[in-house]
């Protein structure tokens, strides 16, 4: 039962996008962006964004070493090429539209460690720096592991150093809450805490079922029914939740961050084991912290899940890392807090983008990438859906 005001001014929209993410609300504006006209709402179930896009590593990245070697072994050196050129061109579009002060964004660099069992990657270097030449018009890696002591990491584990200067990093809470403001300030409706369970597809419209519960609500009325034309859906890992043919595999990431530290000789992003472990910088008032994450390669199995939980063997692991390797001459170094995030990944690594039926179509394409691919996803979703619009 719901009023005139609400069905005329607050149910019924042009096109309506779920999930309020990175893909979610950049597919938003980009539909703002190309067609003003156009009635446009975010759904979203959480009070803050429900899967990675707050609660990543704020990694700016296109991929170290390691993990384009890999790519390049399993999918083809053309596909990475591709990947790592949307993903350069993604990160170029965030920064463009939101400002890199309006999202934290600084670039010091990023470096991968090498340990004695990827050494092989060092003869690599040149073979990638040219199939990626034309991406950054300018080689990308190159190494630099007389930095390994200068960084004070571990000299016995860490042997090599592979730098490119072209990462950079970003503070995630303040890029999804300027990309909010921005898809406010341009007419798109986000609406919070409405978590959508079925979608009912007629001849001229989608039904959108959200549940709800207040104190004023009975159990009859605790369902709200939002209606539109067309409906994107940029749920990451929980797309398959309506759509379960799209073969999306959910990943769980545990990330932990230190209390501050009197002195750090280094900056910017780390990577090491093709991409399942990373470390950065994050600036705070306090001083210098270290932020670190990974290790889903050891429990596979555990961490394909929705489960927003820690997970205490990882985090184990990963403290080990950071007192051994990564900061091995500091003491008594004070873990602040621990978080997980869940990413979605498909086995080609390949973005999704597509309509699903006459009214749906899917914005998907982060695989652990969706800080630099997420503009670019949202302004696939967004034309595909006003293609099908007009």
């Amino acid at each position: 039962m719901h009023s005139y005001w609400e069905h005329s001014a607050w149910l019924s929209y042009d096109i309506i996008v779920i999930g309020a993410g990175i893909i979610g609300l950049s597919t938003a504006i980009a539909l703002k962006e190309h067609a003003t006209h156009c009635s446009v709402a975010v759904l979203e179930r959480g009070v803050l964004p429900s899967g990675a896009s707050t609660r990543n590593a704020g990694f700016a990245c296109f991929g170290s070493i390691t993990e384009l070697l890999h790519d390049m072994a399993l999918h083809g050196e053309e596909q990475t090429i591709q990947l790592v050129r949307e993903r350069y061109e993604g990160l170029r579009l965030l920064r463009r539209r939101l400002g890199d002060n309006a999202c934290g964004y600084e670039q010091y660099g990023g470096a991968e460690l090498l340990f004695e069992h990827n050494l092989d990657a060092l003869s690599a270097i040149d073979r990638v720096n040219a199939a990626l030449r034309d991406v950054f018009s300018a080689n990308p890696f190159y190494e630099c592991s007389r930095k390994i002591t200068q960084y004070g990491l571990n000299a016995e584990r860490v042997r090599a150093l592979v730098c490119n200067d072209f990462e950079g990093q970003l503070h995630s809470g303040m890029m999804m809450h300027s990309l909010v403001r921005y898809a406010q300030e341009r007419g798109v409706m986000v609406i919070w805490g409405a978590d959508v369970y079925a979608l009912d597809e007629g001849a001229h419209e989608v039904a959108v079922h959200v549940r709800q519960g207040t104190p004023m609500q009975s159990e009859e009325t605790s369902s709200i029914t939002f209606r539109a034309a067309q409906v994107a859906l940029c749920t990451n890992a929980w797309i398959r939740e309506i759509v379960p043919q799209v073969s999306i595999t959910p990943a769980r990431g545990q990330v932990l961050i230190t209390e501050p530290l009197k002195e750090l000789p280094f900056r910017g992003v780390f990577h090491f084991d093709e991409g399942f472990y990373y470390f950065r910088t994050v600036s705070s008032p306090e001083g210098q912290r270290v932020l670190l994450g990974g290790g889903r390669n050891r429990a596979l199995e555990q961490e394909t899940t929705t489960r927003m939980e820690l997970n205490p063997a990882i985090h184990q692991e990963l403290e080990h890392i950071l007192r051994t390797i990564i900061l091995p001459h500091h003491t008594n170094v004070q873990i602040a807090e621990r978080w997980a995030g869940i990413m979605g990944f498909h086995h080609t690594k390949l973005p999704i983008v597509q309509r699903v039926s006459n009214r749906l179509t899917v914005g998907f394409g982060c695989n652990g990438m969706g800080v630099a691919l997420g503009s670019i996803i949202g302004e696939r979703t967004a034309r595909v859906l006003l293609d099908k619009a007009s």
